[in-house]
């Protein structure tokens, strides 16, 4: 799995929007969407509901964010 991912994920969920999560990630809506397509593909399911109004995280994906969070910030080096 591309290492990204997991921290286009993150950024999804925490912003609920596409566009400023892309914004927060410095990159273009549309590849982080690719993104995010991909990373459902890679899992076999849905990540996201996207509806007219926004993005919610599928009840499933919620235990599954908290525990990205924690791995994304063990992996990251601080110095």
């Amino acid at each position: 799995m591309d290492p990204r991912l997991p921290r286009c994920f993150l950024a999804v969920t925490e912003e609920l929007h596409f566009s400023r999560a892309a914004t927060r990630l410095h990159m273009r809506q549309p590849p982080l969407s690719r993104a995010i397509r991909k990373l459902e593909a890679d899992l076999g399911a849905p990540l996201f509901d996207r509806t007219a109004v926004g993005v919610t995280l599928t009840p499933a994906r919620a235990l599954g964010r908290d525990r990205g969070r924690s791995e994304l910030l063990e992996a990251t080096p601080f110095s």
